[in-house]
């Protein structure tokens, strides 16, 4: 994994959901097409971008097959990111993905445009898995609630969901964006779980955060949502340059169910 890996694992080596920006999952759109996708792919419905030979996803599961571990996965782009990337999101799953859902949560709908947001939804067994990444709060242009609010109900409508990724919302801030997902009724696997660290996934000034009061604090904004109340054992940050080496500006999140 390389620099600008999110990734969060929604059950202990059965779902992993990567978001990826820049130079990892992202691609590069000049760079020549997969002549092949590795095993196990999935694509996502409405995705008209192709694999291109350094999609960091399609390389993350070649290494997991090389390694002797098959996962089912899935990648969906959201936009151009840093003007030379496809910017998107993966959702790896050790069991069979049987469907995948294409939400566009912004209002803007231009893959040249950065402020373009998009879920990716996959189904494995009788649970679905969204990979995200939302708005800020206080944007002029596409905030967070909007983006939440189509987010919760097509989410919502399933029988089981786990949302996990990063929700540009600090859970310590009252009256914002981890509020309204609260209110809205979801649970944060972080607050159910009978083992858990200090939680931040972000410990320093990154891009989209550079210019606000608490630029250098630590926050917790990646995060792992799930649709009703369920027992979580444990979360924990992971790859934040502890326990694991810091492969991001944001670490992960790993829960065990």
């Amino acid at each position: 994994m390389m620099r600008r890996t999110r990734s969060l694992v929604s059950r202990l080596m059965e779902g992993l959901s990567l978001q990826v920006r820049d130079t990892v999952e992202g691609e590069t759109p000049a760079a020549p097409l997969l002549a092949e996708a590795p095993a196990g792919y999935y694509p996502c419905p409405g995705n008209m971008v192709l694999l291109k030979a350094d999609n960091h996803a399609a390389a993350v599961a070649k290494m997991l097959e090389a390694r002797g571990v098959h996962y089912y996965w899935s990648w969906l782009p959201a936009k151009v990111g840093y003007d030379i990337y496809d910017e998107g999101a993966a959702v790896f799953s050790r069991a069979p993905i049987t469907d995948a859902e294409n939400l566009l949560l912004s209002q803007i709908n231009d893959y040249n445009n950065w402020r373009t947001r998009r879920a990716l939804g996959v189904c494995a067994g009788d649970v679905w898995y969204y990979t995200v990444h939302l708005g800020w709060w206080k944007d002029e242009v596409e905030p967070f609630a909007p983006q939440w609010e189509k987010l919760s109900k097509a989410a919502g409508a399933k029988q089981t969901a786990f949302l996990q990724g990063d929700f540009n919302s600090e859970a310590d801030v009252r009256g914002e964006g981890y509020d309204l997902v609260r209110r809205s009724g979801w649970q944060d696997t972080y607050r159910l779980a009978q083992q858990r660290d200090a939680g931040y996934t972000v410990v320093e000034a990154i891009d989209g955060w550079r210019d606000a009061p608490d630029a250098a604090a630590k926050k917790r904004i990646d995060q792992i949502w799930c649709s009703k109340a369920v027992a979580v054992k444990s979360s924990r940050v992971v790859f934040g340059g502890l326990q694991e080496p810091q492969v991001s500006d944001h670490a992960g999140v790993m829960i065990e169910l």
